[in-house]
């Protein structure tokens, strides 16, 4: 019985992520929609019924803290106090006097307008829509939390409480007795004990904003209290050039096109190209940080000397390891185009390998030696985007004659390398995942793949490997138990979910198969290493980073893959 109503209430999330997703496209269309009103319903309701994870207590009359910092963490600073929010294509804004305002943990240029009004720049396609829509849809069910439990429908009065966290934002700078006064009257509005109020308050403070916590709490009911009692509509609007642009790939290909003329410039066009999906410093780092560091690190293990580089104080480090980098070989190419996905290009033929922990074949005819092109991560549905774009035949303008076309490189790319972070299914934070396949999840593709990486690679270093099936999931911030048990218990097979794989595959497989672009047996690997269990309670992505933990399995990752390119004969 409770396997069947399992299975339900799967397929009752399925339906609700569905909806979901239709409704947020023919909002998109319609080009605005009012978040608390007859046409954000769907959204509204679908969320509730879905609950997900890594929004915790969205259900509850208690306004959940976790799932809120996670989304302001990927929000414009200052959006809770913004009645307008118009999501826009790159307009020109860098042009004019605001200054872009960039969320923590999303890179994306936001535009504070006015007081009322925050434009948020969408240049990395409808992945970057929907994860924006699902969590202003969180914040405005939130927010209503809070109207509901300060606001008074028969009178219009607002409670004692309000009054008092009114009076505290607008006094601004509090003495320890005034905050904690605040703090009091701000746990019952949020239906939480003053305990965790307090805490809430030391998660979300800033040296900039201490107080940002009361002020963020104040703001959300404010409007939402406005909204009630004045229908004075908050409203999302969708700029006519964004819905004429999306699904264009502008962004990827003037991205594209930017890194082969880079490529073109330095005589790399043809020789054997390696791509490889992962940040701006393990390759870097996995091939100079021991050379560079030498003398600050002499005789200490490599995985001490990479945890040393991911604090944040060591800049300095850092920098000179970049430096050296980029004397041995590295060419670094920041972003302009607004895809947010800087490169670095590694021409081995420069490289001192007598100095480097890699076996390579330096008698290879230079024209042989491979070049290891590392891109930044991409987003969601952007990961197409970019790799399509990159895939296609890159054409010269300049090296044709005069009434000719332009000449014509196809490109020798030899292998895709994808690593990345993924929620894992079973096991936790650092454990790795080696997939055999990518799943769509809410279609019926699927992208079964032969991968050069495997299981044996990485056993022995006291990390739990898990191979199988990966769902790539339309938003990480829209699963939900039922959902993901069905997949992890079915004959699926699912050890776990991320956003990009399918994309990754569906434009290696056009490119190789169908447009004949690349050779049809290009290599491709793909390993993730889990940042959340989205099945284990207190260990979403909500719950926080990854820290220290992270810094193994992103370098072990990295070394195979560095291993399997360099060593092969």
């Amino acid at each position: 019985m409770s396997k069947t109503k399992g299975r339900t209430r799967a397929q009752e999330s399925t339906n609700a992520i569905e909806r979901m997703y239709i409704t947020m496209r023919h909002l998109l269309n319609r080009g605005f929609y009012k978040p608390m009103g007859v046409s954000g319903e769907t959204l509204r309701q679908s969320l509730l019924l879905l609950r997900p994870e890594i929004y915790g207590s969205v259900a509850e009359d208690k306004v959940e803290l976790n799932g809120l910092m996670y989304i302001l963490d990927r929000l414009p600073i200052g959006i809770e106090e913004c009645r307008y929010v118009n999501l826009t294509s790159d307009e020109g804004y860098k042009k004019s006097h605001f200054k872009p305002i960039i969320p923590p943990k999303r890179r994306r240029n936001c535009y504070r307008v006015d007081d009322e009004q925050m434009n948020i720049e969408i240049t990395r396609g409808r992945s970057d829509i929907y994860d924006i829509l699902t969590h202003l849809t969180f914040l405005y069910i939130e927010s209503q939390k809070i109207c509901r439990r300060v606001y008074i429908d028969e009178t219009g009065e607002t409670t004692r409480d309000w009054f008092k966290l009114e009076t505290a934002v607008k006094k601004g700078k509090l003495s320890q007795g005034e905050r904690e006064v605040a703090l009091i009257h701000v746990a019952n509005i949020i239906g939480r004990t003053f305990e965790e109020a307090l805490d809430a308050y030391r998660t979300f403070a800033t040296k900039q904003k201490p107080e940002r916590f009361l002020h963020m709490v104040y703001w959300m009911g404010k409007l939402a209290i406005e909204e009630e009692r004045d229908n004075n509509k908050r409203t999302i609007t969708f700029s006519p050039i964004l819905r004429e642009r999306l699904g264009h790939h502008i962004h990827g290909e003037a991205w594209a096109n930017t890194i082969k003329k880079t490529l073109q410039k330095n005589n790399l066009l043809q020789r054997p190209i390696h791509i490889i999906s992962a940040n701006m410093h393990s390759v870097m780092n996995s091939l100079f940080a021991e050379k560079a560091l030498k003398k600050e690190f002499s005789g200490k293990e490599k995985l001490e000397l990479y945890e040393v580089l991911s604090l944040p104080e060591n800049g300095a480090l850092r920098d000179k390891v970049k430096a050296f980098a980029h004397k041995n070989g590295m060419i670094s190419v920041d972003d302009t185009t607004g895809t947010n996905i800087d490169v670095q290009i590694f021409d081995t033929a420069k490289i001192d390998f007598g100095q480097i922990n890699y076996d390579f074949n330096t008698t290879l005819p230079e024209e042989e030696k491979p070049v290891l092109f590392v891109m930044d991560y991409a987003f969601g549905e952007q990961a197409y985007e970019t790799i399509d774009e990159f895939l296609k035949p890159y054409k010269d303008k300049a090296a044709g004659k005069e009434g000719e076309k332009g000449k014509l490189y196809f490109l020798n790319v030899a292998s895709v390398s994808i690593m990345g972070k993924a929620g894992i299914l079973e096991g936790g934070k650092g454990d790795l995942m080696i997939p055999s396949a990518h799943i769509f999840e809410g279609t019926a593709d699927n992208y079964p793949f032969k991968n050069e990486l495997c299981k044996e690679d990485f056993e022995g270093h006291g990390l739990r490997v898990f191979e199988g099936t990966m769902i790539t999931v339309l938003g990480t911030s829209l699963q939900n138990k039922d959902l993901l048990k069905f997949f992890h218990d079915s004959t699926w097979n699912v050890v776990g979910l991320e956003m990009e794989g399918a994309h990754y595959q569906k434009a290696i497989q056009s490119a190789s198969r169908i447009r004949k672009s690349i050779a049809k047996d290009v290599e491709v690997r793909y390993a993730y290493y889990a940042s959340d269990n989205p099945l284990e309670t207190g260990s979403t992505l909500a719950s926080g980073g990854l820290g220290a933990t992270g810094v193994k399995p992103t370098y072990l990752i990295t070394e195979r893959i560095l291993e399997q390119i360099l060593n092969k004969r």
